[in-house]
């Protein structure tokens, strides 16, 4: 902080506020001193009139004796103030203490004159210089803080003098007039110097005193509590925070008070326990720097303080209090919240470890064997699906509450996560043990809940893992896991242990997995196409995609096995454009009349930017988008209705033809062919079983004739024998056949060459084409 600044203009220093009153107020003490100085210059000048008789003398006498009275009662007047001088106050007063000094200044000064120029007395002479040198020296003490002032007294007091002595003209009073003249620029310079040090001396004390207020404020507003001892052990620093913290009412740095007087003082407010106060005492005079926490109870609970020690040179300690009650209760319930599934307060994932890990190294009494059952809850999805998510949340809760009361208290139960349970059962004997409460939790879980006045039923799947020893916590869950799939393939609404040998399944199809990611990077992958007859002309009229892996080891997988996992692995999607692609371009190489199916699963058909691909590959390839048709089952079109309407539209506009596959295997609705812009109709095989019989083939041709009425083209599929195809052709509704009878799916090389024959030929008959193969 800037407490002064130095002008060059006007030779002249610009003082703080604060510091200018205090050279004021130094000015104006001691009224009797200078009540006494006016006494005494009076009685000189009174003796100078009487031993030298020169009469303008007795004016100055009395001059003199009246403003030294006046000025002493003027500073008595002073001295009784009970408020410390203002600024403003002392800007008022200067001006008229100044005018006094100047006032008894200049009549020293003309009476040292008068008695100089008007008399020759020796005696009068030496009265009236020495009197006047005198006022000038003890002046010059006490307006050292005002130069201004020193400076006009010398020169109202001393000049006259210094000329008087000019005047006579002689080498001694000229002589002296000169030395006078020196003391008082020596005086001058004197004055000067003591100003400065007396400036400096306030700057430095308003400036430790800024400090001092300054480091009060952050000592008494830190929100941390702080204390400082001596290397005699007494308090020296403390803030309020502290006092605060530890309800202490004394004041602590006055007097000899000890760290023990602080502790015993806490104690005595209960504050602090006597176990807290001695292990604070230990640490103080270990004089060691570290850390403690103290935990003591409080009106609301316990209260947890930190406590720092930090050794000082030179000896003494500096302690540092922070108050961490609320750091410790939010840190203890972010814990708790990390641990626990904010919904059923039960253990969550993260716990569910953690606990396991310790019952598996502590066997429970004579019986070490235990279970960990893996529950998921089926049908869980249509609850929230159909309820909403809050009463899908109030059902978990319900099961939570039925998983409690089937449990002894030994035993543990997290939730994994969605509608996944873990129960740990601790202290079994047998197997069965676990098979009987994995059968009462299935059947309790099962039975009716009411939610938000709805009768709800659910069912649960367990899938069972006994310990053995050494066994992990992983391997365990895995084990679990894995029993727990078999048992939702079983059908559900039941449990099954787990068997060695669905590790090895589960391996497997990791394995899988692993091949299959590798042939699709490297294209290992193959298309087979099996030709569509139309049974009019007898010639090829589509042939359909199909999926072929020649693995190196597993030799030919199906495609049964395949689509399932890509499924799964989120690979369908990746594999479909894939296979789009590659046909469209061997589509380039057949016959303009020819057009290639293309399979869709509802994965990838329901992907948002499915147009794009579609476009992409017709672009990539050059095929004309009327010899594309998508094939989708019943499945694509049961989900997000509209937006597949859309989808099938823009498909139709850009020119691609719809095919509905393997209709008659799912809901067979008849809406479907009403909606959907559909254009052709693939009847599944399984309406060919017990064609001869009358009722399956009028269901067929039933069927046919409704989708041809809707003109739309229909497709029978599985054709095997000459008998079948005469059945299905006998009315004209069916446009087209596929199966074995015509050819099995082929490579490309090979459906190249039936294509050529096939349009080769100018025969209208069907003929089945396995016959050119041979």
């Amino acid at each position: 902080m800037q407490l002064l600044h130095r002008k060059k203009s006007q030779n002249e220093e610009t003082l703080s506020p604060s510091i200018y009153a205090a050279l004021v107020d130094s000015m104006c003490q001691n009224s009797f001193a200078m009540l006494f100085g006016a006494i005494c210059a009076a009685a000189a000048a009174l003796m100078t009139a009487l031993k030298t008789g020169y009469a303008p003398i007795w004016p100055c006498a009395l001059l003199i004796i009246t403003i030294g009275i006046a000025r002493a009662i003027q500073m008595r007047k002073y001295e009784k103030r009970t408020t410390v001088l203002t600024p403003e106050q002392a800007a008022d007063f200067e001006p008229r203490y100044m005018v006094g000094a100047m006032l008894y200044a200049g009549v020293l000064g003309l009476w040292c004159a008068l008695v100089l120029l008007g008399t020759d007395d020796p005696i009068a002479h030496m009265l009236c210089t020495t009197v006047t040198i005198a006022y000038t020296g003890g002046g010059a003490a006490r307006n050292y803080g005002r130069p201004r002032i020193v400076q006009l007294h010398i020169l109202l007091s001393c000049g006259p003098m210094s000329v008087a002595l000019a005047v006579h003209g002689d080498p001694y009073h000229l002589g002296l007039a000169g030395l006078l003249v020196l003391f008082f620029f020596g005086l001058k310079d004197i004055n000067l110097s003591l100003h400065s040090i007396f400036v400096k001396a306030l700057l430095a004390n308003e400036r430790e005193a800024s400090i001092a207020a300054q480091f009060d404020t952050a000592l008494n507003n830190m929100p941390n509590g702080l204390y400082m001892i001596n290397p005699d052990g007494n308090i020296v620093v403390v803030n309020r925070a502290f006092t605060d913290m530890m309800k202490l009412n004394r004041d602590l740095t006055h007097g000899d008070v000890t760290v023990r007087d602080i502790v015993s003082d806490a104690v005595a407010a209960n504050t602090l326990s006597v176990a807290s106060g001695k292990t604070i005492m230990a640490e103080v005079e270990a004089s060691r720097a570290g850390e403690i926490v103290t935990i003591d109870a409080s009106g609301s609970g316990e209260r947890a303080l930190s406590w720092t020690f930090q050794p000082m040179e030179g000896g003494g300690t500096v302690v540092l209090v922070d108050d961490i009650t609320e750091r410790r209760n939010a840190e203890a319930k972010i814990s708790h919240m990390a641990r626990v599934d904010e919904l059923t307060g039960l253990p969550n994932r993260v716990s569910f470890r953690d606990e396991i890990e310790k019952l598996l190294a502590a066997p429970f009494g004579d019986a070490p064997l235990s279970a960990l059952l893996f529950i998921d809850l089926d049908q869980f999805k249509q609850v929230n699906d159909t309820l909403g998510h809050p009463s899908g949340d109030k059902l978990l809760c319900a099961v939570t509450a039925r998983l409690r009361r089937l449990l002894r208290p030994q035993d543990f139960v997290a939730r994994f996560g969605g509608d996944e349970f873990i129960v740990f059962q601790r202290g079994i004997h047998s197997a069965e043990d676990a098979a009987s409460l994995a059968r009462r939790i299935v059947d309790r879980l099962s039975e009716r809940y009411e939610i938000d006045q709805h009768l709800v039923e659910i069912g649960a799947s367990i899938g069972i893992a006994l310990t053995s020893p050494n066994v992990s916590v992983d391997v365990l869950l895995k084990n679990a896991d894995m029993a727990l799939y078999r048992a939702k393939a079983d059908g559900r609404g039941t449990f099954c242990f787990f068997r060695e040998e669905m590790a090895h399944t589960v391996e497997a199809r990791r394995v899988l997995e692993l091949d299959l990611r590798h042939a699709l990077a490297h294209e290992e992958f193959e298309l087979y196409y099996q030709p569509l007859v139309n049974l009019k002309s007898g010639r090829i009229s589509t042939c359909e995609a199909l999926l072929r892996w020649n693995h190196p080891t597993r030799g030919s997988v199906s495609p049964a096995d395949i689509i399932p996992v890509v499924e799964d692995m989120g690979l369908v999607v990746d594999l479909g454009r894939w296979i789009l692609r590659k046909a469209c371009m061997e589509c380039m190489k057949w016959p303009e009349a020819v057009s290639v199916a293309v399979n869709f699963s509802p994965q990838q058909f329901h992907q948002r930017d499915v147009m794009t691909e579609v476009r992409y590959a017709l672009e990539v390839s050059g095929l004309p988008a009327n010899r594309l048709e998508i094939e989708i089952t019943e499945s694509s079109l049961l989900r997000n209705t509209q937006w597949t309407l859309d989808v099938l539209a823009q498909l139709r506009e850009a020119g691609v033809r719809i095919s509905l596959d393997d209709f008659g295997t799912g809901y067979s609705s008849l809406s479907y062919l009403h909606n959907f812009p559909l254009q052709k109709v693939k009847i599944d095989r399984s309406f060919l079983e017990d064609i001869n019989t009358q009722r399956p083939l009028t269901l067929l041709r039933g069927v046919a004739r409704l989708s041809a009425d809707l003109g739309m083209t229909v497709v029978v599929e599985g054709i095997e024998t000459n008998e079948q195809l005469e059945l299905i052709s006998a009315e004209g509704t069916i446009t087209e056949a596929q199966g074995y009878l015509f050819s099995r799916p082929v490579p490309a090389t090979r459906v190249r060459e039936l294509l050529k024959a096939s349009h080769a030929s100018a025969t209208k008959t069907v003929v089945p084409l396995r016959q050119t193969q041979r």
